[in-house]
């Protein structure tokens, strides 16, 4: 095992023990990187000079017996829609493909304060769009389990530098299962946070909690650990205030996870929440994964919230982030933005006021549904998406099962649900499925509930973390190696 090939909590342990250099950690980081990242293209910037150097002066930090923070030492790669000082950030787009921000969003400054060095940018779709990663600035990340096939996204390159060992921990955002979607598909861990948990001072409808950031790494003490460098109160986001200026987000809540029983716990297990079109495949997959953990728990059944009206509601109001985001682009230089943020954009422009009004009350509805059915339950258990990885090639999937898809983004369904409701929820790797590509369980807790559902999720992979059957997967180094590079592929600098 190489030092890369260690998780977060041990590499900050040996760090912290003077046992590990974080030089030698980030040099193993980046000789994986140039190892692999030919077949699947997911460190799409690179800073290593100065990661290193940052890493020397953690080291003498260390030596010094300075006081550490809780990422000390430890190489991140960051998503590029998050502006990183000094650091190209294109955010996907031609538009800004010579971007360098004179400061870090504010998630990165609150990790490199924790310690946390940036080795580079992790790739992702123009502007987040479209859950399949990939854009004309620097091409198609692949999967490292068959790089030809979808990464998902838009967190998709940061999640595939986790499972390839690039880098320990990555930074991820969701809107309708950007972070989420991708951890399934690569076989890592995702959470999405409640809003204003980990602030996010830059969206533009910042009362609106439909996009979140969110940490993202290979298991679930790595993922609280980073997590609890990225909470906080900050007024910058209206989610994230405090309350008469007392400390509300406490980092001590989120690592290490709680420890929880199983057996205390009432759970409601949906292939679809009643809605998603999820593929027959999944269904059986999602079965297959419940029942060698079903009979542990104190309520295992299937049951799911009402979600009419789902998806009329999630359409309306992500539509309108998007004018918010992108309307100006659109109509400035449309030659210049891709077709999946082109169709937002247009899909918002043509919905009148009752039709916003009406999807504001019917996501409320919604909520008062949830909120009901968590009386019953603590947790929903869901598959995380609703078909296994397709080729990258594809735009979007147009039909699941022999059935047309509504919309670009209608396979997402069974993430959006959990937006629309701002509910937490964390992607937790569970073995393969049926066409050998990674299968993701979805854990949804109540609002609010973020402790809990990590509890949950890392008690589930400390027992399923035993059989082979269930066990996070990790992609064949080997292959990945020996692969041709993913840029040759047929169409891999198209809009995606």
């Amino acid at each position: 095992m190489q030092p890369c090939d260690f998780d977060a909590v041990t590499a900050r342990r040996l760090i912290g023990q003077k046992k590990l250099s974080s030089v030698e950690l980030v040099r193993s980081c980046i000789e994986r990187i140039d190892e692999v990242d030919h077949a699947v293209n997911a460190m799409v910037t690179r800073d290593f000079d100065r990661a290193l150097v940052r890493a020397a002066a953690a080291d003498a930090a260390t030596m010094r017996g300075d006081a550490l923070g809780a990422l000390h030492g430890l190489p991140i790669g960051v998503k590029d829609l998050d502006d990183t000082a000094g650091i190209r950030t294109t955010y996907g787009s031609a538009l800004f493909a010579d971007h360098v921000p004179h400061a870090d969003n504010g998630n990165v400054a609150r990790l490199k304060a924790a310690g946390a060095i940036v080795l580079g940018k992790t790739n992702t779709p123009e502007f987040g769009a479209g859950a399949n990663t990939r854009n004309t600035v620097f091409g198609a990340t692949g999967n490292p389990f068959n790089p030809q096939k979808s990464a998902a996204g838009s967190s998709g390159g940061s999640a595939v530098a986790l499972a390839c060992g690039m880098v320990p921990l990555a930074t991820g955002s969701d809107m309708g299962g950007s972070l989420r979607n991708p951890a399934a598909y690569n076989g890592v861990v995702g959470f999405r946070p409640s809003g204003g948990l980990v602030p996010a001072e830059k969206r533009p409808l910042g009362w609106s909690h439909l996009g979140v950031l969110g940490p993202m790494a290979r298991n679930v003490p790595d993922l609280c650990l980073m997590l609890s460098a990225m909470v906080g109160d900050d007024a910058g986001d209206p989610l994230a205030t405090t309350i008469a200026g007392r400390q509300v987000r406490h980092p001590a809540d989120f690592y290490p996870p709680a420890s929880i029983d199983l057996s205390t716990i009432r759970a409601a297990f949906t292939p679809d929440f009643g809605f998603a079109p999820t593929e027959r495949h999944i269904r059986l997959v999602f079965a297959e994964k419940t029942a060698q953990f079903a009979s542990v728990l104190r309520v295992a059944e299937d049951a799911t919230p009402d979600c009419t009206g789902m998806d009329e509601t999630f359409e309306v109001l992500r539509a309108m982030n998007y004018i918010a985001a992108h309307d100006e682009k659109v109509r400035l230089t449309p030659d210049m933005v891709g077709p999946n943020v082109r169709a937002n954009v247009a899909e918002g422009l043509g919905y009148a006021p009752r039709d916003i009004v009406g999807a504001m009350k019917q996501q409320t509805v919604l909520y008062h549904r949830f909120l009901a059915f968590f009386e019953r339950y603590d947790v929903i258990i869901t598959p995380t998406v609703t078909l296994s990885p397709r080729p990258w090639a594809e735009l979007y999937p147009t039909e699941i099962d022999g059935v047309a898809t509504r919309s670009y983004f209608h396979w997402l369904a069974l993430a959006y649900a959990v937006t629309t409701v701002g509910h937490p929820a964390a992607s937790l790797p569970v073995g393969l499925d049926q066409a050998r590509m990674p299968f993701g369980l979805q854990i949804v807790g109540r609002r609010g509930g973020d402790a809990q559902v990590l509890a949950v999720a890392a008690a589930l992979e400390r027992m399923l973390g035993q059989d082979l059957r269930t066990a996070r997967p990790v992609p064949d180094r080997v292959a990945l190696v020996a692969a041709p590079p993913i840029s040759r592929s047929e169409g891999f600098f198209e809009m995606g």
